[in-house]
């Protein structure tokens, strides 16, 4: 991943966090829009509805919010909610993070420039590595 960060960066803030696809599954099923709408951002809805076998998708995108939410070492609550945090992708469909603005400060004030994410699933299983740096 190539985010042009110069050599020396300092490490703020590390989460990870584990998720059992067939979790995520049952609560789109049970509780349906209300839940994708509570908890994902529009763009990432859009991107992991288009898919044939959505869950993991959507797994591995709960799991990074979890992640940066625990590199910022808040959790997901009152300072950053579920849809501060927004997962892309780059040029070369590397995972990114989009904060809103809540995110964005929070960022700004622990002293972080970036969030640095790499995601990773199986038909099971979802897990995702936040880190927040500064350059």
């Amino acid at each position: 991943m190539n985010l042009d960060l110069p050599p020396g960066g300092i490490l703020i803030g590390l989460g990870s966090d584990l998720v059992d696809v067939d979790r995520i599954r049952g609560v789109r099923e049970r509780q349906g829009e209300r839940f994708l709408e509570r908890v994902f951002t529009d763009e990432e809805r859009a991107y992991c509805m288009q898919i044939k076998f959505p869950d993991k998708h959507l797994a591995a995108r709960f799991a990074a919010k979890e992640a940066v939410s625990k590199a910022f070492t808040t959790g997901i609550g009152k300072e950053l909610g579920w849809k501060s945090i927004s997962v892309y992708h780059g040029p070369r469909h590397d995972p990114r993070v989009r904060l809103d603005e809540k995110g964005e400060a929070l960022l700004k004030q622990i002293g972080a420039t970036h969030v640095i994410l790499t995601l990773s699933h199986t038909d099971t299983a979802a897990m995702a590595v936040a880190a927040l740096v500064r350059a």
